[in-house]
């Protein structure tokens, strides 16, 4: 009876969600097209406003920022956000020297002003983005009197100066200190005594630094207070008074995705009981099983030259997973815990409804979540890794109290830490995995955790070895040398 209610509750809060995200859609028409390789949405209504320009920050997408897109589209603009080359479903990998201002930043800049082409005409063209795509777009703005007011969410960019961008807001999350000290800094460049939340002005510049309470580097693209400012100050620029709500769509998002994950276990329940009750790890059997391969896998994998794939780390993190799930199901089984084989139909149905259901939503509603062909053989190449270290994580997990399974997913994000500081330059771009695998677990590994119970761990770590494959193959950019 108890998770019957669980799932009624369940789907009542995934109804609220679809109404909040769905109704931030409403009125508008949303099609989109293509400027040469790069993917592009557009989101206008009626109005036909001046066209606004929105970028992603590093491993995001056009999904990512449709909390922007979506607002100002409704108070009458037409918004046009498309995606880096390297990102969401744009086929062509990032290259050139990251570390260099004329290697990858001015691919980059050359990629944002040929979609300007493409929507520039009398008005002047609207900018904004997040993070990585802030100095982008200050690169872009440079000396083209064809862009009016920028919004930067996140920002950080050395080609600021105290004239140039002209008008520009800048807003950052509350819990990004580095980020708010340059953000007021900028605005200092133009009035020494400014403070957050002014608007300064010296002959043709203006700046304003803002706070987004509540937010970080992720959630600010939901933030209500950073909507609102953006819209303002476009609105500021262009002298127009359009309007629109700023509905709770980060919220609304994480209350879907939960409410997917939730509604697993009544799924689960379909399948006869067939697992087998274990008896807890004790603790000396458990440290061997939870340290020795977040400390082994590091050793051996870091030294090793692993960049075969256009994707970064991928191939790095496919061999560490390989090599800690193998260490991992062996000391299982010296330990007495042997796997359990999966149930295909059960593993078929978990693998359906991660990528189905949860990626679907997700993919709508939040970020990209769609491998483009090129992808295809990267997924594949992961799977290899993160099918055993799956397997060997759900054996260990299963049956285990709840601070065990804590340590065990701890114990990876410690093991890819060691490899970092063993390669800094070479592994930095792992610690950008950590909050990926964090709601991995968060979230697939509660349904893999539902089903384990039913059909065994053998099912759990088969399908979500494969999801979790899936989920990193397209989070991280497409990249060539």
């Amino acid at each position: 009876m108890r998770g019957w209610l669980v799932a009624v509750v369940a789907v009542l809060v995934a109804a609220w969600a679809v109404t909040v995200l769905e109704g931030a859609r409403a009125g508008l028409t949303i099609e989109d097209r293509r400027v040469g390789d790069t993917p592009v949405t557009i989101y206008s209504s009626a109005a036909d406003g001046p066209p606004v320009i929105v970028a992603h920050g590093f491993a995001g997408s056009r999904q990512m920022m449709q909390g922007y897109s979506l607002v100002l589209a409704q108070a009458g603009y037409t918004v046009h956000a498309f995606d880096f080359e390297g990102h969401g479903l744009h086929p062509t990998p990032m290259g050139g020297d990251v570390n260099a201002i004329d290697g990858t930043t001015q691919r980059l800049v050359t990629q944002t002003r040929a979609v300007i082409d493409s929507v520039a005409g009398d008005v002047p063209v609207a900018l904004l983005g997040h993070s990585m795509a802030t100095d982008v777009l200050v690169r872009v703005a440079q000396d083209d009197p064809r862009v009016g007011p920028i919004v930067l969410l996140s920002a950080f960019s050395r080609a600021i100066d105290a004239a140039h961008p002209g008008h520009m807001l800048l807003v950052t999350g509350v819990w990004e200190p580095g980020l708010t000290d340059f953000a007021l800094e900028a605005a200092r460049m133009v009035d020494p005594a400014a403070v957050v939340g002014e608007t300064v002005v010296a002959g043709d510049v203006s700046r304003r630094a803002v706070l987004a309470p509540y937010a970080e580097h992720v959630a600010i693209l939901h933030s209500r207070a950073g909507r609102a400012e953006a819209l303002d100050w476009v609105n500021g620029f262009y002298q127009r008074s359009g309007v629109a709500s700023v509905p709770p769509t980060g919220w609304a998002l994480i209350a879907l995705l939960f409410a997917v994950t939730a509604l697993v276990a009544p799924l689960a329940r379909l399948f006869p009981q067939k697992a087998p009750g274990v008896q807890p790890m004790g603790w000396r059997a458990f440290a061997l099983v939870a340290f020795v391969p977040a400390l082994v896998a590091p050793l051996i994998a870091a030294p090793l030259d692993t960049r075969l794939l256009p994707v970064l780390v991928a191939d790095y993190l496919a061999l560490h997973l390989f090599i800690y799930g193998l260490l991992q199901l062996g000391l299982l089984f010296w330990t007495g815990r042997r796997l359990t084989a999966p149930a295909p139909l059960a593993a078929g149905i978990l693998v359906v409804w991660g990528l189905g259901v949860f990626g679907l939503a997700l993919d709508r509603y939040g970020a990209n979540f769609w491998p483009t062909d090129g992808r295809l053989p990267i997924l594949a190449a992961l799977a290899l890794g993160a099918v055993p270290f799956m397997l060997a994580d759900a054996r260990a997990a299963f049956g285990a109290p709840a601070w065990q399974r804590v340590v065990l997913r701890l114990a990876l994000l410690v093991s890819l830490g060691i490899a970092v500081a063993l390669d800094f330059e070479g592994l930095f771009f792992l610690i950008m995995i950590a909050p990926v695998i964090l709601l991995f677990f968060l979230t697939f590994g509660v349904m893999g955790r539902a089903f384990a119970k039913r059909t065994g761990p053998g099912t759990a770590g088969l399908a979500l070895g494969l999801v979790l494959a899936w989920a990193l193959g397209v989070s991280f950019p497409l990249f060539s040398a």
